[in-house]
């Protein structure tokens, strides 16, 4: 069976880290839905977003750094709204890849993106 085409694929990116977008087209502006998935002991780059995003963690831990709050751990289930123009990154501190859905809204575009590193 060949695979489909159309199927959302993971590409690697310099942030370190992996992406998998599943939601994010010009004629939906409103929100983008991607999942992140990070190796273990790895800390992504440091960078700031221009829109509101949401992690929501869906397997694996990890060390969230957000803004100047103290790092804390993330788990599956949680949640965290990063607002926009917050500095973040995240740490992988497990033995398994930490996967997290990365939801933006409006959708996320590179322009969005700056590098703090």
């Amino acid at each position: 069976m060949s695979e489909d085409p159309a199927a959302p694929r993971e590409y690697a990116t310099a942030e370190r880290c992996y992406i998998t977008e599943y939601v994010n087209r010009p004629s939906f502006p409103g929100v983008s839905v991607a999942q992140a998935r990070v190796l273990p002991g790895v800390t992504t780059a440091l960078h700031t977003v221009t829109v509101e995003e949401w992690y929501v963690i869906r397997s694996g831990g990890g060390l969230m750094h957000l803004g100047g709050r103290e790092p804390f751990p993330v788990a599956p289930g949680d949640s965290v709204r990063i607002p926009p123009g917050c500095e973040q990154k995240i740490t992988n501190t497990g033995t398994t890849d930490l996967l997290f859905l990365c939801v933006c809204a409006p959708r996320f575009t590179p322009s969005c993106y700056r590098s703090l590193e």
